[in-house]
């Protein structure tokens, strides 16, 4: 309310500032001034010459000079005196009163908003802005729980950002109070024990492994949970189990899962060869038409070479794409896709010669 009389004051300080020339009066100047004033120097000449005060001759050589500039003044036009318009002077002093409030509403109205509540400056810091540094929100947000602990929700949004931003030691408290207030399901579990890993530096460690045994235990196919304790496996030297919970993870995913990628990559480390289908897939192919079919199956090779020219590392990827190739009889698409496998992995000698093993069988120069 205090602003809003600030603000008042300054409007009308303006229109009075505005205002104030205009309602002055011109006074008109005296006329004839210079006129008179050289009259009485030829009077005070004649009362001196009177006196004895001057000489003849001094006085009258002054008559000479006063009658010049007598006559040079009275041929003189006078300078004429600007005077004000009345009515000019009362259409501005209505502009200024009427005219611009007006305006400054019109302005206003559409861009402002005067239904907005009051917003101190102090609450504004609290308002999450996306344009904010993400540093800038987790602070608020770290703020805002410490104030509310028991926010379930607030840990479950917190709890992955500080592991994006490499914070891995308070992302698994955050984990662990996500559990504690949201209650448990295989999801949370999978990622404390991602966090637990990260913060081992990539290391699966007994703590870690027993969160992912927890989130199997609420939901056997959760694939982080399976893909780390295959990880687990590979890093105690036990590769053959990585590969085998690698494969069974992909032969359960989707086609389109984002992590696949990851898990083939990982199944071609430790020398495993990844399902060509998935058995739902096999099963589904067998519904369907003759047509339905080739088409669903020329869609899934499509989309395989799409991938493979975005990730050009996943070998397993390049045998089955060259094997189907061959399988549906265009041979020239699967020598160009050999030659692409070769040169996506060709500075990386273990996967050329996994390359190499797998197309010896083919029927394709090797």
């Amino acid at each position: 309310m205090t602003l809003w009389f600030v603000f008042a004051l300054m409007t009308v300080a303006a229109i009075f500032a505005v205002l104030w020339p205009l309602g002055r009066h011109n006074r008109p100047q005296a006329e004839g001034n210079e006129t008179a004033v050289y009259k009485d120097q030829l009077a005070e000449i004649e009362r001196d010459l009177a006196a004895g005060l001057i000489a003849a001759a001094e006085a009258e050589a002054a008559r000479v000079e006063i009658g010049r500039r007598l006559l040079a003044s009275a041929g003189s036009e006078p300078t004429p005196v600007m005077r004000s318009n009345l009515w000019w002077r009362r259409a501005v002093a209505a502009f200024a009163l009427v005219g611009l409030p007006l305006i400054a509403l019109a302005v206003y109205f559409p861009l402002g908003s005067p239904q907005l509540r009051d917003f101190p400056l102090a609450e504004r810091t609290k308002t999450p802005d996306v344009k904010q540094p993400l540093e800038n929100l987790v602070a608020q947000v770290e703020q805002h729980l410490e104030k509310n602990p028991t926010d379930g929700r607030g840990w479950n949004v917190l709890a992955p950002v500080l592991e994006r931003l490499g914070r891995y030691s308070e992302a698994v408290r955050a984990y662990r109070n996500s559990i504690a207030y949201n209650g448990e399901n295989a999801e949370r579990r999978a990622d404390l024990g991602e966090a637990i890993v990260a913060a081992a530096g990539g290391v699966v460690t007994g703590e870690a492994k027993s969160e992912f045994d927890r989130a199997l235990a609420l939901n056997a196919d959760d694939p982080k949970a399976n893909y780390f304790l295959g990880l687990a496996a590979e890093q105690d030297g036990r590769t053959a189990d990585a590969a085998a919970i690698w494969r069974t993870l992909l032969a359960k995913a989707p086609t389109d899962a984002s992590w696949r990628t990851l898990v083939q990559a990982s199944l071609a480390r430790v020398g495993g060869a990844a399902p060509a289908l998935s058995d739902e897939t096999m099963a589904a192919a067998k519904e369907i038409g003759e047509d339905d079919r080739d088409a669903m199956v020329r869609g899934m090779v499509e989309r395989l070479a799409s991938r493979l020219k975005q990730n050009g590392s996943d070998v397993d990827g390049w045998l089955r794409l060259v094997r189907a190739y061959i399988v549906m009889g265009e041979r020239d698409k699967a020598r160009n896709a050999l030659t692409d496998a070769r040169q996506a992995v060709a500075n990386d000698a273990e996967r050329l010669r996994q390359l190499n093993e797998g197309l010896k069988n083919l029927g394709l120069d090797g």
